[in-house]
């Protein structure tokens, strides 16, 4: 399955690991929408932008990543979790969980799942 051209929000505050995460959808050929680093742009971003899915940090600077999930459940749009804690929020055990620090691989194989 080919994710060029797929486009995924970047849910994720700290700027190094959102480059990175950039770099590698980008390798993929995917398309970027985001990255947002706060839960306020994140809901933004999940209400309105184009999106075909998402790769969620669980904690966005003491908040939590999940309403963003509740409106893109809503939406039909498949998303992840990224976390380096272990475990996806409560009420989201369905959701993928990607282990910080996560590889290329990790990545492609996580939005492949996704996409069924």
């Amino acid at each position: 399955m080919t994710l060029s051209g797929l486009r995924v929000l970047i849910v994720e505050d700290e700027p190094i690991v959102a480059m990175c995460l950039e770099d590698i959808l980008e390798t993929l050929g995917c398309a970027i929408v985001g990255p947002a680093g706060r839960l306020s742009d994140g809901l933004a971003l999940a209400e309105s932008a184009a999106i075909d899915a998402a790769i969620l940090d669980i904690n966005l600077g003491g908040e939590r990543s999940t309403p963003i999930a509740t409106v893109l459940q809503l939406r039909g749009v498949p998303f992840a979790f990224a976390s380096g804690y272990g475990m996806a929020p409560e009420g989201f055990d369905e959701a993928p969980l990607i282990e910080k620090p996560y590889s290329d691989d990790d990545i492609a194989s996580t939005l492949r799942l996704l996409l069924g």
